[in-house]
């Protein structure tokens, strides 16, 4: 099963809805592998405590948790899983958010490394490398190894919900 959340900005409120898109299993050999993509918005109780809300719409500043769990259904194990949890537009990822630990990030689906990411970019004639914003990363991928049969993982991250609608768009090498 492949499901994604795919964000639609109407008038400063961003909603969002589960699609069928990038959230994915490798196919990995073995087993049947499902999954759920939840996302909860995140609250503060008067006490402090964190509580979850459905997350069918949200502003900007909103803090959103995602969810994401992979169950082998199947009766063998699954080897070599990989995870690809996308990160919508009109969101910032929250460093150190992914657990467990380990993701890497993209801003393509392409090329993937740790977290934090660099690019060389050309400014006033010089190439230099600088920091990707994290408002600029798209996806996280774990390499989840073996899965064994009526097991399932989690992955998380949190992003903050942003308006982004007249940001800059850096020059590309």
């Amino acid at each position: 099963m492949r499901t994604a959340l795919k964000p639609a900005l109407l008038g400063g409120v961003i909603a969002f809805a589960i699609a069928s898109l990038p959230l994915h299993a490798q196919e990995a050999r073995g087993g049947t592998v499902e999954s759920q993509l939840e996302a909860r918005k995140v609250m503060r109780a008067a006490d402090g405590r964190e509580t979850f809300a459905p997350a069918d719409a949200a502003r900007p500043g909103d803090v959103i948790a995602y969810v994401a769990t992979y169950r082998n259904s199947g009766r063998q194990p699954v080897r070599n899983l990989e995870v690809t949890l996308p990160i919508p537009p009109h969101t910032e990822l929250i460093a150190g958010s992914a657990h467990p630990a380990g993701a890497t990030a993209s801003v393509d689906a392409r090329k993937f490394d740790e977290p934090p990411l660099k690019r060389t970019v050309r400014r006033n004639g010089a190439e230099i490398e600088e920091t990707v914003p994290y408002r600029e990363y798209r996806y996280l991928r774990w390499q989840a190894g073996v899965l064994g049969p009526q097991l399932s993982l989690t992955f998380t991250a949190r992003v903050n919900v942003i308006d982004d609608r007249d940001a800059p768009v850096p020059e590309k090498k």
